[in-house]
């Protein structure tokens, strides 16, 4: 914080608390000097809807609540970050307190987490308590991009099936949780035209064995050996080595009908999982690893 913006916080504060400090006692009034002759008592004058305000002192223990928060504000300024880049005496901070009970969480379960040492990962997916600690895993981590069940949705792919971008063998499920994924199409527009998208489009229509226009599918198989079996392969089948998808069967990341297809080769698409390697330690992407494993295999 700059400075500026630290006395700013820290003059704010105090005129605050000096502010309420006054108010409370330049109003503080013990008894009442003068009671009016019929007994009752005394009022300020004050009258709303028919309900006339009385001039009483405030009760002592009421008083002394109002003392006690300011002396616990003063007392928490000097103890804790309050006053703009002013520390506190005790030199808290909440990322301070969030790694040292970090550090107390993980002496803690580090005990559970060895009992899955030497286990494989093939032998985690089917242990019912690595399963369980791998699916609560699961829902802090994954779950916002690839469902609670696992299943996926539009552009983040279904993990229950047997169709991996980069495989679905324990060691390559593991390396893209670890390492995270980076997917990226070209967009085609440009280079082959509306007629070679349409084109194109209706030869992906033939490889999966659907309604196709033939003569379309014809030019577009053309196009198709010249700009995508690079990476796709020849027959579509597709190249885990570089993500890309399998073009033959129903399993379609972005959609499977001719305007989403077409989107996709104008456009192209891009794709990013994060790595976890910074967030969980290598002991819970195993577990994890092995509760994804287990979401193809039931």
């Amino acid at each position: 914080m700059s400075t500026f913006w630290s006395l700013w916080i820290s003059i704010i504060t105090i005129i605050t608390t000096v502010g309420v400090c006054w108010v409370l006692l330049s109003n503080r009034k013990v008894v009442v000097k003068e009671k009016p002759k019929d007994g009752e008592a005394p009022k300020t004058g004050h009258v709303y809807d028919g309900i006339e305000e009385y001039d009483n002192p405030l009760p002592g223990w009421w008083f002394n609540m109002f003392v006690g928060t300011v002396v616990f504000t003063i007392i928490y300024l000097v103890l804790y970050p309050g006053m703009g880049n002013f520390p506190g005496v005790l030199g808290w901070t909440s990322d301070g307190q969030w790694q040292e009970q970090e550090k107390k969480a993980e002496v803690r379960f580090e005990a559970v987490y060895a009992t899955f040492d030497g286990l494989s990962i093939e032998e985690l997916s089917v242990n019912p308590e690595a399963f369980k600690i791998g699916r609560r895993l699961f829902g802090n981590n994954c779950a916002v991009c690839h469902g609670s069940d696992g299943r996926g949705s539009y552009g983040f792919p279904n993990l229950t099936d047997d169709d991996w971008l980069y495989g679905g063998t324990p060691e390559a499920i593991e390396a893209s949780i670890t390492h995270g994924r980076s997917g990226m199409m070209p967009g085609w527009a440009a280079a082959i035209g509306e007629e070679g998208v349409n084109q194109v489009t209706e030869y992906l229509f033939k490889l999966g064995d659907s309604e196709h226009d033939a003569k379309l599918a014809e030019g577009g198989e053309k196009v198709f050996a010249s700009f995508c079996v690079a990476c796709h392969g020849v027959g579509g089948e597709g190249n885990q080595a570089l993500g890309a998808p399998n073009l033959t069967d129903d399993i379609w990341l972005y959609g499977r009908s001719p305007e989403l297809i077409k989107t996709t080769i104008r456009s192209g698409r891009q794709g990013l999982m994060p790595a976890q390697s910074e967030q969980l330690r290598e002991s819970k992407i195993r577990l994890l690893t092995a509760y994804v494993y287990s979401l193809a295999h039931q």
